[in-house]
């Protein structure tokens, strides 16, 4: 009898092994293959610029007011004529994003007058210290005017992923 008993639990066992083969994966090959996020979904934030390569945060510090999470740093400082950061007056001096703070809610895209400031559909920010999850300009500022333009698209899901 157990001997019945224990071949009916294999065979049951193989059962539910080929009912789950050859049903679709519910899992994905990441990171080669991308996620694909929601249409409104807001990742990790990145600094624009404009096509002449001054940068749109002209360090209202609007986006760190707005910020309820309080994730947001900006100090700004007056430009220099003859060498512009920012085509205003003012430039943000130091920009930094708190990652660990900030709860992607977009009130800081929302706030920014100049469109400086974009949450785009990257989300892996992962990282062994925390200090290192303390974004600042180098991170934040796009350097390559064709990626800025995929932000918030979405040709932006297809772009390569860990790319910061």
């Amino acid at each position: 009898m157990n001997v019945l008993r224990a071949a009916w639990g294999i065979v049951t066992g193989h059962m539910v092994t080929l009912k789950y083969l050859f049903k679709r994966k519910s899992t994905i090959d990441y990171p080669r293959v991308p996620y694909p996020h929601p249409e409104r979904f807001r990742g990790v934030h990145e600094l624009r610029k404009y096509d002449d390569g001054l940068e749109r945060c002209i360090g209202c510090e609007l986006c760190a007011v707005a910020c309820p999470a309080n994730a947001i740093t900006v100090i700004g400082a007056e430009n220099d004529p003859a060498a512009p950061t920012s085509p205003g007056q003012r430039y943000g001096y130091r920009y930094e994003i708190d990652m660990l703070r900030c709860i992607f809610c977009g009130w800081c895209e929302e706030a920014c007058p100049t469109d400086a400031i974009v949450l785009t559909p990257r989300f892996d920010i992962a990282d062994y210290t925390r200090e290192r999850l303390v974004y600042g300009k180098d991170r934040l500022v796009v350097t390559d005017p064709f990626k800025q333009h995929l932000a918030n698209t979405e040709s932006a899901a297809k772009t390569e992923p860990g790319v910061i």
